[in-house]
C-alpha cells in the first residue's frame, strides 16, 4: 500500500474504530517491555552515570526494536500474501492515530462540565492529564481540556502522521516508542532526572517540527470556523510559543490560546506538589467550558489539514521519483 494511500485510509479507519480497550495496541505492549526492562536495568544505589547509561539503552533498544519488529511484521504478511501484508500496515497504522480517542475523550470532559457534574468532569479529566484534578473547578477543567488536546493534536495526531509520510509505518511506530517512553520515563523528578534524561531529550527532538507544524495547523483551521481568529493566534503563537517549560508543548498551546483568546499555562499540582508556569495568552480571559467545546473542534479541522498536507507531500515526492 502506497503512504499516499496508507494515511488517510489510516485516518479513516481511526475515525471509525477510535481505540478499542480490548485490542492488543502496540503501545500498551512498548509499555509493558519498557516496565520490565527498567526493573532489569536499574538497581538501587546506581551512580547518576550508571542511571543514564542504563536509560539509554533502554530507549536506543526499545525505539530501535519498535521500528524493526514493525518493519519485520508486515514484510512476513506481504510475503505470505499482498492482501494480509495491505492489512496489517493498516492496523498498525491504525494504531499510531488516537485522533477519535483524543476527540471522546475530551468531550466526555466538557459533557460532563456542560451538567454541572464537576466530581464526574475530574474523574475523565484525569484519564487524560497527568496533573492533580481532584480540586480543580470548572474554569481549571476547561484550562487543561484546551491544553491537553492542543498538545494531543501534536503528538497523537500530527507527529505520527509527519511520520508516516515520511518513513512509513515503522517510523511511526518508533516515534509511538520515543513518545511512550517519554510519558514513562522521561520524567524531571528525583527518579526519572538521570534514567529518564535520553529519553526525554529524543521525545524533545522528535516533535520539534511536528509541534511547529501543529501550531500551523491549528492557525490554518482557525479560518475555517467561526468566532475564532486566525491572526491572533498566529501572533500569539509567535510570542508565547516558547514560554511553556517543555520546547514543543508550548507550540500549539500558545496558538490555541490566541485562536480561541483565552489564557492557558499557569500553575498546576501534579502529586501534590505544585509547579509554577507561565501564562500564554495572558491578556485574555480564563477559558469556559464553550471553549473547551470549541477547542475540540478545532484541533479536528487542524488534523484534517495536516492529514491533507502530509498525503499532497506524498503524492507531490511519488509523482518527483517517477518522472
Amino acid at each position: 500500500m502506497n503512504r499516499g494511500t496508507l494515511l488517510p485510509a489510516a485516518y479513516l479507519f481511526d475515525e471509525i474504530a477510535g481505540d478499542p480497550e480490548w485490542f492488543p495496541h502496540p503501545v500498551r505492549l512498548i509499555g509493558s517491555a519498557i516496565s520490565r526492562a527498567e526493573s532489569t536495568l536499574r538497581s538501587p544505589n546506581q551512580s547518576d552515570t550508571a542511571e543514564f547509561v542504563s536509560g539509554l539503552l533502554l530507549t536506543a533498544a526499545v525505539v530501535s526494536s519498535s521500528y524493526w519488529l514493525t518493519a519485520a511484521i508486515i514484510q512476513a504478511t506481504r510475503k505470505y500474501s499482498v492482501f494480509l501484508g495491505d492489512a496489517t500496515e493498516l492496523s498498525l497504522a491504525w494504531t499510531c492515530l488516537a485522533a477519535r480517542n483524543l476527540e471522546q475523550e475530551a468531550s466526555n470532559v466538557t459533557d460532563a462540565l456542560r451538567s454541572g457534574d464537576l466530581p464526574l468532569a475530574r474523574i475523565r479529566l484525569s484519564r487524560i492529564v497527568g496533573r492533580d484534578t481532584a480540586n480543580l473547578d470548572a474554569q481549571e477543567i476547561s484550562r487543561a481540556v484546551i491544553e491537553t488536546v492542543a498538545e494531543s493534536a501534536s503528538d497523537g495526531v500530527m507527529a505520527p502522521l509527519f511520520y508516516m509520510a515520511v518513513g512509513g509505518v515503522p517510523l511511526a511506530m518508533a516515534y509511538k516508542a520515543v513518545n511512550t517512553l517519554d510519558s514513562m520515563i522521561g520524567h524531571a523528578d528525583h527518579n526519572y532526572m538521570y534514567f529518564g534524561k535520553a529519553a526525554a531529550r529524543l521525545d524533545d527532538a522528535a516533535n520539534y517540527l511536528p509541534s511547529r507544524l501543529c501550531a500551523l495547523a491549528i492557525v490554518a483551521a482557525s479560518q475555517f470556523l467561526s468566532h475564532v481568529d486566525p491572526t491572533s493566534a498566529w501572533l500569539t503563537w509567535r510570542r508565547d510559543g516558547s514560554k511553556h517549560k517543555s520546547p514543543n508543548a508550548g507550540q500549539p498551546e500558545s496558538a490555541i490560546s490566541g485562536a480561541l483568546h483565552v489564557s492557558l499555562g499557569g500553575d498546576n499540582t501534579y502529586s501534590g506538589e505544585l509547579i509554577p508556569a507561565q501564562r500564554m495568552g495572558q491578556k485574555f480571559p480564563a477559558p469556559t467550558i464553550e471553549k473547551a467545546v470549541q477547542s475540540i473542534r478545532l484541533v479536528s479541522v487542524a488534523s484534517l489539514i495536516g492529514l491533507t498536507v502530509g498525503v499532497l507531500l506524498v503524492n507531490l515526492v511519488h509523482n518527483r521519483k517517477h518522472k
